[in-house]
């Protein structure tokens, strides 16, 4: 008699301990079955108008970037929320530019471009001064990088996520010509950026 109580208790926690754990395999076992494709990022060209260093280490720029999105999946719709870009000179942040939200359907490819123009005090290195010097005489400025930092929601049938942040988009190693004086510049080549586990979220990927 005394036990009973204890008893229920206990089937009532088992019971809801149950249904969580099945809710937990069911939706592990929904997103296995779907399995996302990374969205794909590109940055198709790059262009540098200005590019100086002043004496005072005073970076005058404008550089404008077109990139291509391109989500693969056959089912799964993504809601970019926010959209940063983040422009890189040889580990060194200089510039930054929010893009307009937009969404994206199954098997669709958007274009953006970001331009970056202003000034920004940088702190090269001696080594890296000396490289920003020699590129700077042959027209072409390596070590480029744009980054994109993003807040998304994806909806697969009728189920839409949270917003979430994926894994910042990594385009590195950007061979970017300085077009001046009307010189023709030589083409830029494509690069693939790095989108990780887009996704399972920024904390997944750590």
């Amino acid at each position: 008699m005394f036990f009973r109580p204890r008893c229920s208790l206990c089937c009532i926690f088992f019971t809801i301990y149950t249904l969580m754990l099945m809710f937990m395999l069911s939706f592990l076992l929904f997103w296995i079955i779907i399995s996302p494709s990374s969205v794909k990022f590109h940055v198709t060209d790059a262009s540098l108008t200005q590019f100086n260093l002043t004496s005072n280490s005073t970076l005058h720029y404008n550089f404008k970037v077109n990139v291509t999105v391109r989500n693969p999946n056959n089912n799964i719709v993504v809601y970019y929320r926010r959209i940063t870009a983040i422009a890189w000179y040889k580990d060194n942040g200089f510039g930054w530019v929010s893009l307009t939200p937009f969404d994206q359907g199954h098997k669709n490819t958007t274009f953006l471009q970001a331009v970056f123009v202003g000034q920004r005090v940088i702190k090269l290195k001696s080594k890296q001064l000396g490289e920003y010097k020699e590129e700077a005489n042959v027209g072409i400025h390596k070590d480029l990088a744009v980054d994109f930092d993003l807040g998304v929601r994806a909806k697969f049938a009728r189920f839409k996520s949270n917003t979430f942040s994926p894994p910042i988009v990594q385009c590195r190693r950007l061979r970017v010509p300085l077009i001046s004086n009307g010189k023709s510049a030589p083409p830029f080549s494509v690069t693939r950026c790095s989108s990780g586990s887009f996704f399972s979220g920024r904390d997944a990927d750590a």
